[in-house]
């Protein structure tokens, strides 16, 4: 491919950390391979992270697919997984399926991530059979999150809600802070972590610490993005830092 592939994302008007963690990753990648990425965004409107909100926020993602699509973007990322858990099980099939067909009746055709069906997809990919997770939610939010993932067919052995409804305030979380909210979770027994079951929570600077702390393997919602975008590319799914779903084990 003699252009840089164009990476599309479909983002919560309130996430600032999508639009950073993401192109962090592929950038470190371009340290180590030829390719190179570009990016592009459409923004759906959303500030509070509450269920009515979220369900609004996301009939907004039809329009963003067909934005997105008329820059003949290669790959479509939509970075807000609760979003898609709490509109009920097994939705992000369908929100990916509706999505891509919007950017196929553009003239644009181009494959549709979520962050959920990435993450759920992730964890297959690594076996985990067991997880344990952090998420920023509200207590409501993290138990829809949980079922979701339960209802995947993985057990969620514990499992933190940091209860933050502001999203501006999610992403403004100090990601330092996460090794020690791990450090109180039950995580012995487990196959995988999960550090952040959210795109706008920023978790990249501390994934080796919390691996090396643990001696888990872990992953996070923007990760697994990350990786599904790559293979959606038919791109070696390798990231150097980013854990070990993009460590090339994968």
């Amino acid at each position: 491919m003699t252009r840089p592939y164009r990476i599309g994302q479909i983002v919560p008007s309130s996430n600032t950390t999508m639009e950073t963690e993401i192109p962090a990753m592929l950038r470190l990648r371009e340290a180590i391979r030829p390719e190179r990425f570009t990016f592009h965004s459409s923004r759906m409107r959303m500030k509070t992270v509450q269920k009515d909100e979220l369900a609004a926020m996301d009939g907004e993602s039809d329009r963003c697919s067909l934005e997105l699509s008329d820059a003949r973007v290669d790959v479509l990322g939509y970075a807000c997984l609760v979003a898609i858990m709490a509109m009920g099980r097994g939705y992000h099939r369908q929100s990916q399926a509706r999505l891509t067909a919007h950017t196929e009746k553009n003239e644009g055709k181009a494959p549709v991530i979520t962050s959920a069906g990435a993450l759920v997809d992730a964890l297959r990919i690594m076996g985990a059979k067991k997880v344990a997770l952090v998420a920023p939610y509200m207590l409501p939010l993290t138990e829809l999150v949980v079922d979701y993932i339960r209802h995947e067919g993985f057990e969620v052995s514990d499992w933190t809600a940091l209860q933050i409804p502001d999203n501006l305030e999610v992403g403004r979380h100090d990601p330092s802070r996460l090794p020690a909210i791990v450090a109180k979770l039950k995580t012995d027994d487990v196959d995988v972590i999960v550090l952040s079951a959210c795109v706008q929570m920023p978790s990249l600077p501390v994934i080796a610490q919390v691996e090396a702390m643990t001696g888990k393997p872990v992953v996070t919602a923007a990760v697994a993005t990350t990786y599904a975008m790559l293979k959606a590319l038919e791109l070696e799914p390798i990231v150097p830092g980013a854990g070990a779903l993009l460590s090339g084990a994968y």
